[in-house]
This record gives C-alpha cells, structure tokens and sequence, in this order.
C-alpha cells in the first residue's frame, strides 16, 4: 500500500497533464517534415521521448526549487506538489530531477549525432532553460520571463528543431506553423500563473502576472489564444488550406477564455486543464491539415 501511495505521488509529480506541451510541438513538427518524404522514425522517436523527458525534469526541478524558494505552500491552491506535501525529501526530488534530465542529455547525444551542432545547441539551452526557469541567481520564471521561455521553447525551438531532425533544414511553413502552438502552449502557463498570484505575491516571485495583474493576466490569455487561430490564414498560404480544419477548436478556444473571466482560486485548475485540452485539440487538427 505505501509503495502504491508513494508510485501514485512520483507520477503526480511528473503532472502528466502538463506533458502534451511537450508531445504536440514535436507531432506538429513531424507532420510538417512528412510533407518532405517519409520519416526518420528512429529519430522521431528519440525526439519525442527527449522532449517528454526534459518536460518530466523541469516538472521535478520546478517542485524542489518553487518549494526551497518559499513559492510553494500550503497557501498554495494547485495541484499538490510532492516537495511541499512532504512526500519525497527536496533532495531525493532533486536527484529525480537531474536524473531524468540527464537521461535527456543522453538521447540527446543520439539526435547530435543524426542532425549535428545545431541540435547541441537547442538540446543543451533546453537542458539550461530547464533548471534555470526556477533555479539558479537569476531564474527566469521569478523575474516575469517565464512567458517568453514557454513561446520559445515549446514554440519554434521545439517545432524547428523536430523539423530539422528530419529534413536538415527549417522552411517558412514551420516557423509559421510553430507560431499558434507556442502561443496556446504559453496560454496554459499564464492560467498557472493567473491562480498563483496571490502565493507568488507572497514569496516574491515576480512572474509576469504579478508584474500585470490578474485582468491584464487574463486579456494576455485571450490574446494568445485568439492569435493562435488568426495565425491559421497565414500558414495556409504555405501549407495549403486544409490547415483550417484547426478552426475546429475555435467553439473550445471561446469557451475558455469566456470560463476564465468567471473563475478566481482553485476553480483556475478547470480552466488549466482547458486551457491545455484547447492546446492538445488544437495541435492534432492542425497536424491532420498538414498531413491532409
């Protein structure tokens, strides 16, 4: 029983719901690199296991820091936390966290080899960004640039990245096409950030919500989410016009931002893990249009 309660902890603390983040750059990537010839299918497997994994270690890394730095509480309305629930000790979620994203070194070591220096320097600034989003002198998510690494990341460094892997070279389709992804993919950041406000506040984490506000906050969502389905002409002229299927999840899209204008608290979780249905709906359909 204890073991079962301490395996269902550890996957909590890899917060799967987050994960998508990471999948939906790396299949709109795929997608993309499918209209060239047919897949390295070693490679895109390696690349998305990496990205999986470097998403599970920020996860960790984030648990550990966010707590040793007083940001996470019993104030704290989220998702519960395994370092603040005293679950695990820091320094086991610690070694977790530097574990997991050294196993992501190593597969990384693979995609080096298969797409050159490039690829170092993406793999090696997402192992960077990873722990310095919390950690470090100056980490990023304490200083409002957590917005700025989510776009990046899970954005065009991810899209691109995935891109290159396959076809040794990024076109203007993929820039495009990684534009909505990453504004839906820092929409989902911004609901986290919007319903922690008040704890941030508290520990002097000044993330770009506390710096705005929370109805700056939540015109910042809306726009990131109405940009993202507006981006969707202009990657049809490169990727042919069945990439509007993605205007599919629009219903989903207006839902959300409407539902986040009502909620406050712990009822931000719903619209969290909306926020991140709207993120996973989007990115499949838009993917099917770029097969299509």
């Amino acid at each position: 029983m204890i073991a079962a309660t301490r395996m269902r902890a550890w996957l909590a603390a890899t917060r799967p719901r987050t994960l998508p983040a990471a999948i939906v750059p790396v299949m709109v990537g795929l997608a993309l690199a499918a209209r060239h010839g047919p897949l390295r299918a070693t490679v895109a497997a390696v690349t998305l296991v990496a990205a999986i994994l470097i998403q599970i270690g920020t996860n960790l890394a984030n648990d550990y820091y966010d707590f040793t730095a007083g940001a996470d509480t019993a104030a704290r309305v989220g998702p519960r936390r395994i370092t603040q629930a005293g679950l695990a000790a820091p320094y086991t979620v610690r070694g977790a966290a530097f574990g997991v994203l050294g196993v992501a070194a190593l597969a990384g070591v693979y995609l080096i080899a298969a797409g050159g220096w490039p690829i170092a320097l993406i793999g090696i600034a997402a192992l960077l960004a990873a722990v310095a989003y919390t950690a470090g002198p100056w980490p990023l998510a304490y200083h409002g640039l957590g917005d700025v690494f989510v776009f990046a990341f899970f954005g065009p460094v991810a899209v691109s990245g995935t891109v290159l892997l396959q076809i040794g070279h990024v076109d203007r389709p993929t820039v495009v096409a990684s534009i909505p992804i990453a504004c839906l993919a820092t929409a989902i950041l911004v609901v986290n950030n919007l319903r922690d406000i008040p704890t941030d506040t508290r520990a002097g984490k000044r993330t770009l919500a506390v710096r705005l506000g929370a109805r700056a906050t939540r015109i910042e969502h809306a726009t990131l989410v109405a940009f993202a389905f507006v981006a969707l002409p202009a990657l049809a002229a490169d990727a042919g016009e069945l990439v509007l299927i993605a205007l599919a999840a629009l219903p989903l899209a207006l839902g959300e931002i409407r539902a986040l204008w009502g909620r406050s608290g712990s009822a931000l979780n719903v619209s969290l893990a909306g926020t991140a249905r709207l993120h996973l709906v989007f990115g499949i359909l838009l993917a099917l249009g770029i097969l299509a």
